[in-house]
């Protein structure tokens, strides 16, 4: 089995920048990452007053299932300190699957702890945005992602904002 996961990665909390280079620095060191965005500063959403996140997006490549996938981003939360406390509030590191593929075909799951593709990602510029830097054919539900920005509100979209910062100290983005 091979799966092919698209992360979203954000945190506001700590030093975010050196969270999201964890994340990309362990899947280099797994030897599963493919490829990743730049670092975006965005507005917080879901509407809990806190400072702007940062976001990425990881492309990888996982011997495992998507749930093995999912397990891993978990590894990398707790190793960030994460705690659960506020929906949608401040924290350390998030580490979200937004869709996977197995063996090549699309992963449709509507399992609480994993639903795929991911039910909020049409709708999340800070995941769109960093996501069709990384792979700019990238469909989601069959869409390219250049027609759901498409339909987001403009102002949404422009507030996601790419930093100068990469995810890597010797500047490599993917």
């Amino acid at each position: 089995m091979s799966c092919r996961a698209v992360l979203s990665i954000g945190g506001n909390q700590g030093d975010a920048l050196a969270l999201l280079r964890s994340v990309a620095e362990a899947a280099a060191a797994d030897g599963i990452l493919r490829a990743a965005s730049s670092v975006y500063a965005t507005p917080p959403w879901g509407g809990v007053e806190q400072d702007d996140f940062l976001n990425a997006v990881l492309i990888v490549e996982h011997p495992g299932s998507p749930a093995d996938v999912l397990e891993w981003g978990f590894e990398c939360e707790r190793a960030a300190g994460r705690t659960r406390d506020v929906r949608w509030g401040p924290r350390t590191l998030d580490v979200d699957v937004i869709a996977a593929n197995v063996d090549g075909s699309p992963v449709a799951s509507d399992d609480p702890t994993l639903t795929l593709p991911h039910p909020r990602a049409v709708d999340r510029a800070f995941v769109l945005v960093p996501w069709l830097e990384a792979e700019p054919g990238a469909t989601l539900a069959g869409s390219p992602l250049r027609d759901l920005l498409g339909a987001l509100d403009p102002a949404d979209v422009s507030a996601v904002r790419r930093l100068e910062d990469s995810l890597s100290p010797d500047g490599w983005a993917g």
